[in-house]
């Protein structure tokens, strides 16, 4: 399969070289000039829950118009980042090829619809990879969880059967499900504990689970986001938001979110679609957030100075 990925960060460099080691033709679309010519001139490495490979068959570019028409493009930009992607992804679309969108957070679904009609999009949601860019053209992940796929419009499809086969087939646990929004809000509750407060104290993951005034706020910020869901007719896979969260951050210990590696490189966050969204999704059935809104506020103040 001709697979492109539109942003080849720490998390798109996983997929890309999982991928193009796994035989399929892979090519990896970066705005991080030294990242894509390291790739081209050495290879991708990564490394960590998957092992430890460099793959050399991946053709690495700054400019999308140089790799034609794919059969699956995976955009996993920042969600500030969805809108350019999107308009790449057009140029690399055809009658039959699938858009894939993997973000954290709310809204950039929406924003690859406003270029690519929603019956070639698919909706992605990832967890405890924990990943990291060591230096250009070098990836780290920490762990190696399910890959939840789903088509944007709902329901089971013969196409979403065939990408989840391609996940598997190039060494990732993925499955299909009807109702992918369920995942993304289940994804996003895990992201509002981590993401925000982590970006805020400076901690791993580990160190807010283990600090009692750090997992205060994180668990009231997931416990916010649970309540936001469930009120707007989200179902959820659960029934406890904070042994869910507690668990589900007990896999990925040592890892730091994004977001707090934005703050740690002095670059703007996702924020926005992460705490920053659930005051806004709350306002919309009639609730406040005010510990998302919170750790929203002192991260963007932070950023103001970046």
């Amino acid at each position: 399969m001709k697979i492109a990925i539109v942003g080849c960060g720490a998390m798109g460099s996983i997929y890309a070289g999982l991928m193009a080691d796994a035989g399929n033709e892979v090519w990896a679309i970066d705005t991080w000039k030294d990242h894509v010519d390291a790739i081209n001139r050495d290879g991708l490495r990564v490394e960590g829950a998957s092992g430890d490979r460099r793959v050399t068959s991946i053709r690495a570019t700054t400019d999308g118009a140089e790799v034609g028409v794919c059969d699956l493009v995976i955009v996993a930009t920042k969600a500030s980042g969805v809108a350019a992607a999107a308009r790449t992804a057009l140029g690399l679309t055809g009658p039959d090829t699938v858009i894939l969108t993997i973000q954290n957070g709310l809204g950039a679904a929406d924003r690859i619809a406003e270029a690519i009609p929603t019956s070639q999009v698919m909706l992605g949601v990832v967890g405890g990879f924990g990943a990291s860019m060591r230096g250009p053209a070098h990836a780290h992940h920490n762990g190696m969880e399910l890959v939840r796929l789903g088509e944007m419009d709902g329901g089971e499809t013969v196409r979403l059967a065939e990408v989840v086969k391609v996940w598997e087939g190039s060494g990732f646990a993925a499955r299909g499900f009807p109702d992918i929004h369920q995942m993304i809000w289940e994804k996003l509750i895990c992201n509002c504990a981590f993401s925000g407060p982590c970006g805020v104290t400076g901690l791993t993951v580990g160190q807010v689970l283990d600090h009692p005034d750090a997992w205060k706020i994180a668990s009231s910020c997931a416990a916010e986001a649970d309540t936001v869901a469930r009120t707007k007719g989200i179902r959820l896979g659960f029934e406890d938001v904070e042994d869910y969260v507690r668990s589900f951050g007990s896999k990925i210990r040592g890892a730091k979110p994004s977001l707090l590696q934005d703050q740690e490189a002095r670059r703007p966050s996702e924020i926005d679609a992460i705490n920053g969204a659930i005051p806004v999704e709350a306002a919309k059935v009639g609730l406040a957030a005010p510990i998302n809104a919170t750790v929203a506020g002192i991260i963007r103040a932070r950023e103001s100075g970046f």
